[in-house]
């Protein structure tokens, strides 16, 4: 598309987003979990999960991470325990900002892992290789991690890992089979780490970017018990037809895990896992509240529909819009912000750019055309989609009529998923830049009585 962006006012569905976004604030969020009294830590879950640790039990405090929210993370636990740390290490992704005092800083790929993934998971593999019963390891685990902190098993090459993360990327898997196949192919994934502290005592933070808030498919899950296997990890690339692609030596790392010939990641009832907790302290319900409590001072009445919508993005459009015609049928008289949170996915079968997100939107723009007083917003609480720089995208009923006045072609953009094309032209990319928290994605729908989008 060759039309040049239009500029546009931004609109106030965008404060609603940003409400969650401040909501769900990685430093926030761990410092209010983390409570120290009389050498007592107490360590908060948003699901009201506590756990408590007597500090003078331990000789050492050791704090590592990984994730797009880790350095926040370690800013709040070092401004909770700096003295008390012996060491640590994170593992961020390029240009986050922020700075630590005691805990080093490795910056690496996302959502490839690169040469810098391996290098900060081997340092901290050093670090958490040699631990003690009456050590304790803080370990701040947030969505992104998987790619951020790698260690490929023993034959495969980063070049192979690099090809397989990509086509798992772009196959239309969600999360729990892309981080499946992941683990399998990692040593330090599905509970592994674990397994290296062990007999330390772990408490892990985590903030969740998945549905249903899985600890073990967080980050891939390195201190939280497996229930996948070698054969679950075959069966999904043969779902989504990906063996073809597949590099060889993936293939026969996986059917050797399935004959039994290599170890399985540690399961649930596992000794390592003992000592170890898995502490839930952020999720998108988190976000979803906040917005749906902005959204009543607005004088909207708020409905949290779910935080797990997944599934194709385009089947999902549709869904969407049956729902708000037929809301907007039966209570046309009152202002409404319908919130909904989750992970869809999108099977790339063009050659455009753009994101879940934006694709979603562009989906569902043709669906509500001419509709008044109707703003739909989605976006990713990372403040990426796909591999553009946006978060998401903003339509209202007059977006599809727009865009043709403006001699685009709607159509043409979703058989070729140009989904960012098209909304950069039209200017309603939502832009925050890098969030450095990570809660999945969000979806907002203002009904109102009158058109409000400017």
């Amino acid at each position: 598309m060759k039309t040049e962006p239009q500029k546009r006012e931004k609109p106030d569905i965008v404060e609603f987003f940003l409400a969650g976004l401040r909501a769900v604030d990685a430093y926030e969020i761990t410092r209010c979990a983390i409570n120290l009294s009389n050498g007592i830590i107490t360590i908060t879950g948003h699901h009201g999960k506590k756990e408590r640790y007597d500090l003078s039990k331990f000789k050492r405090i050791l704090t590592v991470g990984f994730g797009k929210a880790a350095l926040p993370m370690a800013c709040a636990v070092e401004q909770l325990l700096l003295d008390r740390i012996t060491k640590g290490m994170i593992v961020c992704p390029y240009g986050t900002s922020g700075k630590t005092k005691r805990i080093e800083v490795i910056e690496a790929g996302h959502p490839i892992p690169d040469a810098s993934s391996i290098q900060g998971a081997r340092r901290i593999i050093e670090m958490t290789s040699d631990l003690a019963e009456d050590d304790f390891l803080i370990l701040l685990v947030s969505g992104g991690g998987s790619a951020l902190f790698t260690m490929p098993a023993p034959g495969i090459a980063i070049e192979d890992l690099r090809q397989m993360n990509e086509i798992l990327l772009e196959c239309g898997a969600n999360i729990d089979e892309i981080n499946t196949v992941r683990k399998h192919l990692s040593q330090i994934k599905g509970g592994q780490l674990a397994r290296l502290a062990h007999p330390a005592t772990t408490a892990a933070l985590l903030i969740s970017d998945v549905v249903g808030d899985m600890t073990h498919t967080i980050a891939s899950g390195p201190a939280a018990p497996d229930p996948s296997t070698f054969g679950d990890a075959l069966n999904i690339l043969r779902k989504h037809e990906m063996m073809k692609h597949t590099p060889q030596s993936i293939i026969d790392r996986l059917e050797a895990g399935r004959r039994g010939e290599i170890t399985e990641t540690p399961k649930s009832g596992d000794p390592i896992f003992k000592n170890t907790s898995n502490i839930i302290i952020g999720s998108n319900m988190i976000a979803l509240q906040a917005i749906a409590h902005h959204a009543a001072e607005k004088g909207y009445r708020p409905l949290i529909l779910s935080s797990r919508i997944t599934g194709d993005t385009r089947l999902a459009a549709m869904i969407f819009a049956s729902m708000i015609k037929e809301i907007k049928k039966r209570h046309a008289a009152v202002s409404t912000c319908i919130v909904s949170g989750g992970e869809m996915t999108t099977a790339v079968k063009g050659s455009g750019s753009g994101g879940r997100n934006q694709d979603f939107c562009l989906s569902l723009s043709p669906l509500i055309k001419g509709m008044k007083g109707v703003q739909v917003l989605s976006a990713g609480t990372d403040g990426i989609d796909g591999k553009t720089e946006a978060a998401g995208a903003v339509i209202d009923g007059n977006t599809h009529e727009r865009a043709r006045a403006m001699g685009l072609d709607i159509g043409r953009a979703l058989a070729d998923y140009d989904s960012h094309s098209f909304f950069r032209a039209t200017g309603d990319l939502i832009i925050t830049g890098r969030t450095n928290t990570n809660v999945m994605d969000i979806q907002i729908i203002l009904l109102s009585q009158t058109d409000q989008m400017k």
